[in-house]
This record gives C-alpha cells, sequence and structure tokens, in this order.
C-alpha cells in the first residue's frame, strides 16, 4: 500500500472525520443507565460480544464485498450489500444512524479534490451510498487502491475506539481505564479481520439481542447525551 493510501485511510478512520460517529453510543448509554455496564471489565465484554455477533459477522465482511463491488463497478453487487447492511439494523435509531453517517460520508466524499469526479458519486450510486457509511468507506479506500486487509483494519480499530470514547463519557471512565480496554483487544483484533474475510455470503448476519433491547430503549431514555 502506498504511502498516499496510508494516510487517507487514516482520515477515513479518524475521530475528527465530520460524520458524526461521535454523537452515537448504539445502545450503550441505555446499558449504562440500567446497570448493565458499570466499569472497565463490563465495557471489555460489552464490546467483546458485540466484535463476536456483529462487526466482525455483519459489517467487516459485508464492508469487504462492497470493496471488490467498488472495485469492479458492479452497482447491483454494491447496492445489494449496502441494502443488507442496512435490513440488519434492528431499531429505528440504528437504521438512522447508518443512513446519516452514510450521507454524511458522501458529502465530505463530494468536496474532497479527487473524489468529485468519481462516476459511483453520481445521482445512481448515490442511493446506495446514503444507506450506509460502509457504502462510502468501501468506495474511497477502493479508489484510493486502500489494502483490503487494511481497511477493515481501520475500520475495525475506528469502530472500537469510537465506542470506548463513549464508554469514556458516560460511566464515566478514566481514560486510563479506557486505553486499557483498548489494548486489551489489541491482539485479538486481526483475527477477527480474517475470520471476516474467509465468511461466505450465507453465514454473514448479526444476532445482538442485548444491543437492540438497548438501542430501542434508548430512543425514549428520558435524559440522554448521544442521539436517538
Amino acid at each position: 500500500m502506498s504511502n498516499s493510501a496510508f494516510f487517507r485511510l487514516q482520515q477515513l478512520i479518524s475521530p475528527s472525520l465530520p460524520i458524526g460517529a461521535f454523537t452515537y453510543s448504539q445502545g450503550m448509554e441505555w446499558a449504562v443507565e440500567c446497570g448493565w455496564i458499570k466499569d472497565a471489565d463490563d465495557v471489555y465484554v460489552w464490546l467483546d460480544g458485540l466484535l463476536e455477533s456483529s462487526v466482525g459477522a455483519l459489517e467487516l465482511p459485508v464492508l469487504a464485498r462492497l470493496y471488490h463491488a467498488s472495485q469492479q463497478q458492479d452497482l447491483d453487487a454494491f447496492s445489494h450489500w449496502a441494502d443488507t447492511l442496512l435490513a440488519w439494523r434492528e431499531t429505528s435509531e440504528l437504521r438512522a444512524e447508518e443512513c446519516q453517517r452514510g450521507q454524511a460520508l458522501t458529502m465530505v466524499l463530494d468536496k474532497l479534490p479527487d473524489a468529485a469526479g468519481w462516476p459511483e458519486l453520481q445521482q445512481q450510486w448515490r442511493d446506495a451510498l446514503a444507506q450506509t457509511q460502509l457504502a462510502g468507506f468501501a468506495l474511497a479506500c477502493a479508489r484510493w487502491n486502500v489494502d483490503l486487509e487494511q481497511a477493515l483494519n481501520g475500520y475495525l480499530w475506528s469502530w472500537l475506539e469510537n465506542m470506548v470514547i463513549v464508554a469514556v463519557k458516560l460511566i464515566p471512565l478514566g481514560q486510563s481505564d479506557g486505553q486499557r480496554v483498548l489494548y486489551r483487544f489489541s491482539d485479538q483484533l486481526a483475527a477477527i479481520t480474517q475470520q471476516a474475510m474467509a465468511l461466505d455470503d450465507d453465514d454473514i448476519g448479526s444476532s445482538s439481542p442485548a444491543m437492540a433491547i438497548a438501542s430501542s430503549l434508548h430512543e425514549t431514555q428520558y435524559c440522554r447525551l448521544f442521539r436517538s
């Protein structure tokens, strides 16, 4: 992977990317409120479960397929996998987040000098891009020749870092405890990416009932820091 591709990947996974990722807790806010998550160990268990049941089994393999569809200029496959990802979101809150982040990333790409002329940013692709952040992320990585495995690793780290930041704000968790949670995951993340890349189409899917319950209840939670 070239130096420019590496640094563009860092831009895509940066917390400063203006797509609103920091405004969502994906149900964690309610899980903290009700006492499911009380400390760093609880955060680790919660995120470890989501890595196995959702991120590694759904988001990463779908991202890989969106990446290949982008490389092959296959609009039908690209739209299919964007629709598939959105269909697996189990609450209105999670669906709204997916679409809002997808639209925001598309707006970011629209304003980047070399991306403005991409044919995939024309109208026929935009419906799929507006479905999920993964669509724009995959398109940008394919266009910038970011290695697929590194793209998956980057997205995985970005998701994990954002969720730890949420926990630091909510519990509240000390910054050092947050870093220790991230460190505990570092040895297993590459294996999650490898497993995701090996999944067959029929094995892709998500089953995260605790997150779905927490997310649905967060929609009407009385006092909230994060969007629903």
